[in-house]
C-alpha cells in the first residue's frame, strides 16, 4: 500500500515542482540577470564619462574609438536585456529576438574591426554570417505564426 501511495505522490511532487517552483526560480534568475546587465551597463556609462577627461590632453581619437566600441557593446547588451524581458513576458524566447541580438552583436564586432588590425577573410566571414542571419530574420518574420494570426 505504501508503494501505491508513493507512486501517487510522485507525479504530484513533479507537477508542483514543474508548475510552480521551476517557473518562479527561472523568473528570479532571469530578473537577476537583467539587473546584473543593467548595473554592468551603468558602470560602462560611468567609465565612458570618466574617459572624457583625456580629450583635452589630445587623446580625442583614442577616446572616440573607445566610446564607439563601448557604445556598440552596450547596444548588444540592450538587445540581450530585450530578449530576457521578452522571455519574462511571453514565457519563451522568440527566434526573431535571438536573431536580432545576434545581428547587433555581429555588426558591432564588424564595426569594431575598423579600429584594429584585421584579416580580410575575417571581415568577409562576418559579412557572410550577417547576410545569412538577415535572411533568416526575414524568413522568420515572414512565416511567423504570430504574424498570420492578426
Amino acid at each position: 500500500m505504501d508503494t501505491r501511495m508513493q507512486a501517487a505522490k510522485s507525479p504530484q511532487i513533479h507537477t508542483v515542482f514543474s508548475e510552480t517552483v521551476y517557473p518562479v526560480f527561472v523568473r528570479l534568475l532571469t530578473g537577476l540577470l537583467i539587473l546584473t546587465l543593467g548595473l554592468w551597463m551603468l558602470t560602462g556609462v560611468i567609465h565612458l564619462l570618466l574617459g572624457l577627461r583625456t580629450v583635452p590632453n589630445g587623446g580625442w581619437p583614442a577616446t572616440a574609438e573607445h566610446t564607439i566600441v563601448s557604445s556598440l557593446i552596450m547596444l548588444a547588451l540592450l538587445e540581450v536585456v530585450r530578449t530576457l524581458q521578452a522571455y519574462l513576458r511571453l514565457g519563451r524566447v522568440r527566434v526573431t529576438f535571438i536573431l536580432d541580438t545576434a545581428l547587433v552583436v555581429l555588426i558591432s564586432e564588424l564595426m569594431g574591426l575598423w579600429f584594429r588590425e584585421y584579416a580580410p577573410v575575417k571581415v568577409l566571414l562576418g559579412m557572410g554570417v550577417i547576410v545569412a542571419l538577415v535572411m533568416l530574420r526575414i524568413v522568420t518574420a515572414r512565416f511567423s505564426p504570430e504574424s498570420h494570426s492578426n
